[in-house]
C-alpha cells in the first residue's frame, strides 16, 4: 500500500493496536471468489482465518525440539536460555544426539528434557506429551511438512525452519490445518529479525523511501564445501536436493524482509512469478577438483542451476527479485535492497558483508551515498534496542537467532498475535514449488496463490510491532 503523503504507516495503524486484540486489526475477510487468484481454493465450510488471532497466554513456554543436527542443536541451547521458556523434550532419529543434548542442558543448569529417538516416527511419541506448547522443527526439508502438520494436529504451536513445505498442496494443507486446529505455524525466518532488515522495515513504513516500488533479496552463499562434507549435512541431504529438481530451494532469507517492508499480506500481495535458472556447473566442478574418486557424490548428477532468479510482481505493481545461489564461488550476501520514489537502501555493499548505505531525498548530495549507520541508529527496531546486548551474547547469526527466539516466547507469554503467521510463511515459501512450475513451462509466469483468501488487503501490523516487555519469571 503506498504511503499517505505526510502520514507514516505507523501513525495510521500503530496507535490503534492493543497487544493480543484480534479485532483491532480491521481485517475483513472476503470470499475466495473475490481474492483475485485462480490458484486459491475456497475455504472449507466452518473453517476460519487465523489472521489477527492471538496466542493463548502461556506463563511458561514449554518447547519440544525435533531435529538435533547443526541447526537444532545450537537453537535448543538458546531456547533453554530465553526467560520464561523451558525445553521439555528433544527428539532426533539418532538417539545419541538426544541424550547428548539433554546432558548439555543439565550441565548448563537446566531441567533435563525427555529424550525421544531411534526411529523416523519417534517424534510422534513426543507429540503425545501434554507438557509441550511450542514445537521447534529443524530437520531436513523433506520432513518439515509431515512433522509440522502432525504437531498442529497434536494441538501444539509450531516454528519450522525454512521452508515449511516444498510442494504447493502441502503449503495449502498447512494453512488449512492451522485454521482447523486454531494453532499457529510460523516460519523460523531469523533474517526477518536482522538489525538492518528491521531498521529498513521501519524506514519503509515511515515513508523514508517514498512509495516503495521495488526490492531485491536472496540467499547467495557458497556452500560447496559444506555440501560435500561427510558430516555437516547428515546423509548429504541438502546436496541431494540438487539432484532432484531445478528450483529456488531457499530464497526466503532475502525475500521475507523485502516482502515485509512492502506489506505483503498486509495491504499488498504477491500475484505472479517468473523463474530463470543458469546452468548447473558449480557442484560438478567442485567435485572434479576436490573430491576423491571413491566419494559417493560421483554417483550423482546435479541438475539445479547455480543461480535461480524469481521475478515477482505484487497487486500494487511492485517488483521483487529473489535469488538463490549456493553452488558458486562468491561472497555471502542476502542482497537486501529496497527502492522507492524518494530513495533506496542497499545492503552488502562491501565484499565482507558490511557497507550498508542509503540514498534518500532530501539528504543526498549529487551522487553521494550516505552511510547507513546513522539512520540505523535513528530507526533501530525496539527489539534491538531492548535486547541487542543479550542477542550479541546468546544468539547465532549476529544475534538475530536470539531475537527470533526471545520474541516468539514473549508473544506466547503475553498472548499477542504472531509477527509472522501461517499466511506469511506459506507465501514466502511458495517460490520453491512455483519456481519448478515456471521453469518446467519455459520460464512463463505462474500465479501466486492468495493464502489469506482475501484478507491481504487489510493493513495490519506484523514485524513492525509496538514495544512490549517480557513478563517476569516467577520464582
Amino acid at each position: 500500500m503506498p504511503e499517505t503523503a505526510g502520514v507514516s504507516r505507523r501513525a495510521v495503524v500503530g496507535g490503534a493496536l492493543a497487544a493480543g486484540a484480534a479485532t483491532a486489526f480491521g481485517v475483513t475477510a472476503t470470499p475466495a471468489s473475490a481474492a483475485g487468484s485462480s490458484g486459491t481454493p475456497s475455504r472449507p465450510a466452518g473453517q476460519k482465518t487465523m489472521v489477527g488471532v492471538p496466542f493463548d497466554t502461556y506463563p511458561t513456554v514449554r518447547v519440544g525440539v525435533i531435529g538435533l543436527g547443526n541447526r537444532g542443536n545450537g537453537m535448543t541451547q538458546s531456547w533453554a536460555a530465553v526467560p520464561g521458556a523451558v525445553v521439555t523434550a528433544v527428539c532426533d532419529i539418532r538417539p545419541d544426539r538426544a541424550k547428548r543434548k539433554a546432558d548439555q542442558l543439565v550441565a548448563a543448569g537446566k531441567p533435563r528434557p525427555l529424550e525421544f529417538g531411534g526411529a523416523r516416527e519417534s517424534y510422534q511419541e513426543m507429540l503425545k506429551r501434554e507438557d509441550i506448547d511450542l514445537v521447534y522443527i529443524a530437520t531436513p526439508w523433506e520432513f518439515h511438512y509431515e512433522q509440522g502438520k502432525a504437531a498442529l494436529l497434536a494441538g501444539k504451536h509450531v516454528l519450522v525452519e525454512l521452508p515449511i513445505a516444498t510442494e504447493l498442496d502441502q503449503l495449502w494443507d498447512l494453512v488449512n490445518t492451522s485454521e482447523q486446529t486454531r494453532r499457529h505455524l510460523m516460519l523460523s525466518e531469523n533474517c526477518s529479525y536482522g538489525r538492518n532488515e528491521l531498521a529498513m522495515l521501519r524506514m519503509a513504513h515511515d515513508g523514508v523511501f517514498g512509495d516503495v516500488t521495488n526490492g531485491h533479496g536472496g540467499y547467495l552463499h557458497d556452500l560447496r564445501a559444506l555440501l560435500f562434507s561427510n558430516t555437516y549435512y547428515t546423509d548429504s541431504w541438502r546436496r541431494l536436493w540438487h539432484t532432484r529438481s531445478t528450483a529456488s530451494f531457499y530464497p526466503m532469507h532475502g525475500l521475507a524482509p523485502i516482502a515485509a517492508a512492502m506489506d505483503v499480506n498486509r495491504g499488498d500481495r504477491m500475484v505472479s512469478m517468473t523463474a530463470t535458472a543458469s546452468a548447473p556447473k558449480g557442484l560438478a566442478d567442485y567435485r572434479a577438483r576436490f573430491m576423491p574418486k571413491d566419494h559417493p557424490s560421483w554417483n550423482e548428477t546435479y541438475i539445479n542451476g547455480d543461480l535461480i532468479t524469481c521475478m515477482i510482481t505484487t497487486a500494487d505493481g511492485r517488483l521483487i527479485r529473489a535469488e538463490h545461489s549456493v553452488s558458486s564461488a562468491r561472497p555471502y550476501s542476502r542482497i537486501n535492497t529496497l527502492g522507492g520514489s524518494r530513495g533506496l537502501f542497499e545492503d552488502y555493499a562491501g565484499t565482507d558483508g558490511t557497507g550498508a548505505r542509503v540514498y534518500v531525498e532530501p539528504d543526498h548530495s549529487g551522487d553521494a551515498w550516505r552511510d547507513f549507520q546513522e539512520m540505523r541508529d535513528e530507526y533501530d527496531h525496539w527489539l534491538w534496542r531492548k535486547i541487542g546486548d543479550d542477542a550479541a551474547n546468546n544468539g547465532g547469526h549476529g544475534g538475530m537467532d536470539w531475537v527470533l527466539q526471545w520474541r516468539t516466547v514473549q508473544l506466547m507469554r503475553t498472548g499477542q498475535v504472531p509477527d509472522i503467521d501461517i499466511y506469511d510463511s506459506a507465501a514466502w515459501c511458495s517460490p520453491v514449488p512455483l519456481s519448478v512450475m515456471s521453469l518446467n513451462d519455459k520460464g512463463r509466469p505462474v500465479d501466486i496463490p492468495d493464502f489469506t483468501r482475501g484478507s491481504w488487503s487489510g493493513l495490519r501490523i506484523g514485524l513492525d510491532s509496538r514495544e512490549s516487555d517480557m513478563p517476569p519469571v516467577a520464582g
